[in-house]
């Protein structure tokens, strides 16, 4: 057979998720001159893009303009697109081993982590997760509620899902016109009642993972006081001689400065307040039937033998009346049939990119790789995820030159068509995800929104039926 690689023997590669990790995965794959790629990208949703689509706020629009970078990656030739296909239900590991040269795992982290302190599972009490995929519109998520007759909610944490949980809260009806929030999401806010929203830090402010443009944000919100106090800003003494040593990331920086304007304001009388706390963590969420309270327990900072400012709890506590409690402590990942797993972290154990058997002391598993959160934790922002994903597939690469791959039965792309035809697998293609698209964007004509999403995969499935029909 000829070398892998070539016109007569395609380079194929399975790509197992398509947020941003799986598209800069792709790009740096076809951008490879000296090789024949064929690539297809799977998703168990009819809708490309991961948490583009389903994670970033829908008041951030700018940064969704990034799926235009994914359009082009996509419309390569030699890439196609299987949307609403789930890997381990519809297509199985045994199948691609048979079918491609090796599978990229860009699965993302689809869960949250736990706060694993009494009272956590009381009604009214909520993973950031849960709030972000229902006013995002996402399928598996749609069907939740939220009591939005609480007037005092809680958001734990400080990085920046914390921040958009925040702002959808506090986003005044003539700001979520402007957005592609779900419909129900957006008439359930309208009647929302929360008049105070606390937000928790566990370490002190110059450890906040929010960044300077979400922060910043937040003092800007049409119906929505930002409240700071100067004892919440006062640093430790750790965390003033971080911040004036030469090595401060300029982040954190401006983030204390962005806080310290806040606290030396006064309020302007918005109908909401947004109450930023610091050295704060909960330790007890209160309530028979539902959350009624959240007990606190005030943090001191100190500094570890390697130089890392922590926090560690005092015996000063406090009681915040508060009827919904969002935790938004991070995201986690879900294992997948028949690939290895690490529990404590969430993610596939790797080498760089290279999926090994433990993430102690394991040994490499051929074919198999990983992009993004699955490989690396939920940390950075959209960007990270390129040279994230470059590195994966420069492993890849290596094992291409070194044959280190698998041998495939059916490397034909047709083969792909005929397995899934016969399982009655109705996959979405890359121009049907376009129709919907279209779709969406035609539905919020007339109106300020952006789009108007489908919120249930049928609804999908049909209207793109019916259009093709």
């Amino acid at each position: 057979m000829a070398q892998v690689g070539t016109q007569d023997n395609p380079l194929r590669i399975a790509i197992i998720g398509s947020g941003p990790s799986g598209f800069y995965a792709a790009e740096y794959l076809e951008k490879q001159k000296n090789l024949v790629v064929e690539i297809d990208m799977y998703d168990r949703l009819p809708t490309p893009y991961g948490l583009v689509r389903g994670g970033v706020a829908p008041d951030h629009q700018k940064i969704k303009s990034v799926t235009k970078v994914y359009d082009r990656i996509a419309q390569a030739a030699g890439f196609r697109f299987f949307g609403n296909v789930t890997f381990g239900k519809d297509i199985h590991l045994a199948d691609l081993q048979q079918l491609y040269h090796a599978v990229i795992f860009a699965v993302g982290a689809q869960t949250d982590k736990r706060l694993d302190i009494p009272g956590e599972d009381l009604p009214g009490s909520h993973a950031a997760t849960e709030f972000v995929g229902w006013y995002n519109g996402h399928p598996d998520y749609k069907h939740l509620s939220f009591d939005l007759s609480q007037e005092t909610a809680v958001v734990i944490g400080v990085g920046n899902v914390a921040m958009d949980v925040t702002r959808i809260l506090a986003r005044t009806q003539d700001e979520l016109d402007r957005t592609d929030i779900a419909d129900y999401a957006q008439e359930a806010l309208k009647h929302s009642r929360v008049k105070d929203i606390y937000v928790l830090g566990r370490r002190g402010p110059a450890q906040a993972a929010f960044t300077n443009p979400e922060i910043k944000e937040l003092g800007e919100m049409e119906g929505a006081d930002c409240i700071v106090t100067p004892d919440e800003v006062a640093l430790d003494e750790y965390s003033a001689a971080y911040l004036k040593a030469p090595g401060a990331d300029s982040k954190d920086v401006k983030n204390v400065a962005i806080l310290t304007g806040y606290a030396g304001r006064a309020p302007a009388g918005k109908p909401r307040r947004i109450i930023l706390r610091f050295l704060t963590a909960p330790v007890e969420l209160i309530g028979t039937d539902r959350v009624e309270a959240i007990k606190i327990v005030k943090n001191e900072a100190y500094r570890t033998e390697s130089g890392e400012i922590r926090a560690r709890a005092t015996d000063r506590t406090e009681i915040i009346p508060a009827g919904l409690v969002f935790r938004s402590v991070g995201y986690y990942g879900v294992a997948l049939p028949g690939v290895p797993f690490y529990d404590k972290w969430g993610i596939i154990p790797n080498d760089k990119g290279r999926v090994l058997t433990a993430h102690h002391g394991g040994s490499t598993v051929t074919g198999e790789y990983v992009v993004g959160w699955i490989k690396r934790g939920p940390s950075g922002i959209i960007g990270t995820n390129k040279p994230d994903s470059i590195e994966t597939v420069e492993q890849l690469l290596a094992d291409v030159q070194a044959g280190q791959l698998w041998s495939p039965a059916q490397p034909q792309a047709q083969a792909v068509d005929a397995l899934l035809a016969a399982r009655g697998v109705q996959p979405v293609s890359f121009a049907d995800w376009l129709i919907i698209d279209g779709l969406e964007q035609a539905r919020a004509a007339g109106t300020p929104h952006p789009r108007l999403k489908f919120t249930s995969i049928e609804a999908m499935l049909n209207a793109l039926a019916e259009r093709k029909a």
